[in-house]
């Protein structure tokens, strides 16, 4: 007889982030440079979106703000295997119908993975986990104001992070 693994989640930590989510990822180029100890030259990558410092730090003081209201300011960050939950609430464009629930699938509302990459750095920044890379399952969804059920009435985010704890098997 096979046994089920029981993995077991128990919620930490509630972020709630106003402000317009932005892809961190996507590089371009910005010329070269030459290495002051090394004398090497390398290409010199800057981040193509002008909106991911300013989201990650967004990101950074709600996330700060939650640890506070929960009283885990100045503890342990979370350590060992995470989950995250997320809802991005996302700019609805002036073009879409209004009264007709609508997908946020153009490269205007930015990629799901990229939204997840700058929003975990961000988390990270806080000092709310060790690492991000402890974050071994994520659920996200990119949706359009008052278009879900767990959507925000303006731009940004809700974050949820759980610790799992269990036979992983």
């Amino acid at each position: 007889m096979t046994t089920v693994p029981t993995l077991v989640r128990q919620h930490r930590l509630t972020i709630v982030v106003h402000g317009r989510p932005a892809p961190q990822g996507s590089k371009k180029y910005a010329g070269h440079r030459r290495n002051a100890a090394s004398g090497r030259i390398s290409a010199v990558l800057v981040e193509q979106s002008k909106r991911v410092k300013p989201w990650r730090a967004l990101v950074t003081a709600g996330t700060t703000r939650a640890m506070q209201d929960n009283g885990s300011s100045g503890t342990s960050p979370l350590d060992g295997p995470l989950e995250a939950e997320i809802v991005f609430t996302v700019l609805k464009p002036a073009s879409a119908p209004k009264r007709k629930r609508t997908w946020p699938t153009t490269r205007h509302s930015g990629d799901v993975d990229k939204l997840i990459r700058s929003t975990f750095d961000g988390i990270a920044d806080a000092g709310a986990v060790v690492d991000d890379s402890r974050i071994i399952r994520v659920t996200a969804t990119k949706t359009f104001p008052g278009e879900h059920p767990e959507s925000l009435d303006q731009p940004g985010a809700i974050i949820r992070l759980y610790t799992l704890t269990g036979d992983p098997s």
